[in-house]
């Protein structure tokens, strides 16, 4: 039975990968470091002690990671404030599902990204527990932002679903023990590989209901769902199944 829901953030509530990758070639480019073809992908679930020192050491940024840190985040946050980067039906998915659980965040964004982006978006009071994996020894793929967000919210990994958009973050929910909606997201699109392994995979947020989560609690996918629904109206169609019906079906 799921008994909370745990949303990550960036790429699923809101489109924000790009700019947290526009922050970052920012500041390697001011402080003469050297990007790598490979270095989006590579940062992609770190938390900030990761990503500032991958900048500095990978990419040969000339800062402490505390500087690093703080220089990408305030590019970030203004451009938040310019534009606050919402999803489409995010706002919506939040308080539908919250109507029917409680909810969590688990992001890699650091806790000043967090506060900012819930309070301008209308959603501090919808979450139960947030955690950053700033907060916790090991960043995404590692599980440790979601036994922290389950512990928060007093439930058992098991008894949580969770709602992500990429490789890292299906890896951590699932390492963790809770079941996954997957959201793949289109502009960094996680492996077909991971993909699978979630438990339900959807469009977008709008298909995002608590029906999605009720088949989770079945132990069913999307597809044995969809099978389902379809087996159940084949049989309503036909009164044979019915047997006080006068019709039996088609001669032999």
């Amino acid at each position: 039975m799921i008994r909370a829901v745990v949303f990550d953030l960036d790429g699923v509530l809101i489109d924000s990968e790009r700019l947290w990758d526009q922050a970052r070639r920012e500041v390697v480019a001011r402080h003469d470091g050297r990007w790598l073809d490979d270095a989006t992908a590579a940062m992609q679930g770190m938390s900030s002690p990761e990503w500032s020192g991958y900048l500095r050491d990978t990419l040969a940024v000339d800062l402490t990671q505390d500087q690093i840190i703080d220089l990408v985040v305030a590019d970030l946050l203004e451009r938040y404030r310019r534009a606050l980067p919402l999803l489409p039906g995010a706002i919506q998915a939040v308080r539908r599902i919250g109507q029917r659980w409680p909810l969590g965040l688990a992001s890699s964004a650091n806790r000043v990204v967090i506060d900012y982006v819930l309070a301008a978006a209308g959603l501090r009071e919808a979450f139960q527990a947030t955690v950053s994996s700033e907060e916790v020894p090991r960043g995404k793929p590692e599980p440790d932002v979601y036994l922290e967000a389950a512990r928060r919210l007093g439930q058992s990994p098991q008894a949580c679903a969770a709602v992500e958009d990429s490789a890292s973050g299906i890896r951590s929910a699932i390492a963790a023990g809770l079941a996954v909606v997957a959201i793949p997201n289109r502009e960094y699109p996680p492996p077909d590989s991971v993909v699978a392994s979630a438990q339900l995979v959807i469009g977008s947020l709008q298909d995002l209901t608590a029906e999605s989560f009720d088949w989770l609690a079945r132990g069913e996918s999307a597809e044995e769902a969809r099978e389902r629904r379809l087996d159940e109206a084949e049989a309503e169609s036909f009164p044979a199944s019915d047997p006080h019906s006068d019709w039996a079906g088609p001669p032999n």
